[in-house]
């Protein structure tokens, strides 16, 4: 039988993942995920992992307020209030093709992340009528997400996992990949073939497989890039496509509800 085995939030785009029992959901996937985001203060350009691997060490905790408290080793804690929407504290930002106008946190929060990234940095928030359309030619026209790159959710079966850390001969950690679902009890790669699931009373559309890239090779505990630049290179080998190295799949729920690890999961196409 299929189980949704894990269950992990990223309030706060390329920082640490938060492991949960349960959880909402809302109209950009789970309450709370990647509403918040890292912006270079000049171009206003999103920064991640690619380029900023010590991200990976930024913990960033969602509170039921829609705030956001920072901590990164040596660097004490920071509470970041929910900004509201109003123009006057708004910034432009863009996130890959995406240009858009958020809530700015403020000058405090914005001292802070600048010393912790080590450049002028804001802090930005994105709510949900604000929020960007999914990547054209896949979902519908009214799907919605946050500041994840294209989709509101991702899902990756724990045989999957296996699978790639057999041939990268090493165990991986699912961290790596920035799942929010997590499957067990299928065949490695049978979430390639799913194009509607229910978890619950919530139903999920299959809409994209997930293009990985360099940020797989970031240890998400230490922060450090694998100098042989796996397993993004074991993908390359056996899960290229014309479109990238696929692992994953990436969701849009339709309608809200709850999720709870230990509930079955039923593939419906």
């Amino acid at each position: 039988m299929l189980r949704l085995s894990a269950l992990y939030r990223y309030p706060l785009k390329s920082g640490k993942g938060q492991s949960l029992q349960g959880i909402g959901l809302d109209k950009l996937g789970l309450d709370g995920d990647r509403r918040w985001m890292l912006v270079d203060e000049g171009s206003g350009r999103f920064l991640t992992q690619r380029a900023v691997a010590k991200m990976s060490q930024l913990s960033a905790l969602w509170n039921e307020a829609g705030g956001l408290t920072l901590s990164a080793p040596g660097y004490g804690t920071f509470e970041a209030a929910l900004p509201p929407v109003i123009e006057e504290q708004r910034r432009g930002v863009i996130i890959w093709r995406d240009t858009l106008r958020v809530p700015d946190a403020g000058d405090e929060a914005a001292a802070w992340v600048s010393e912790f990234i080590g450049q002028r940095t804001r802090l930005v928030h994105v709510p949900v009528e604000l929020a960007r359309t999914t990547a054209a030619g896949y979902g519908r026209d009214d799907d919605k997400v946050a500041f994840a790159d294209g989709f509101p959710l991702l899902l990756i079966g724990q045989a999957s996992l296996q699978d790639l850390s057999g041939k990268v001969g090493r165990p991986l950690e699912m961290l790596r990949f920035r799942p929010n679902l997590v499957i067990e009890g299928s065949e490695a790669f049978a979430e390639d073939g799913w194009k509607r699931i229910r978890i619950g009373d919530v139903e999920f559309r299959v809409v994209k497989p997930c293009s990985r890239c360099i940020m797989t090779t970031v240890d998400p505990q230490t922060g450090e890039r694998d100098p042989n630049r796996e397993p993004f290179a074991t993908l390359q080998q056996y899960r290229s496509t014309p479109d990238g190295a696929m692992f994953g799949q990436n969701l849009v729920n339709d309608g809200n509800g709850r999720l709870e690890v230990g509930m079955p999961v039923e593939v419906l196409e």
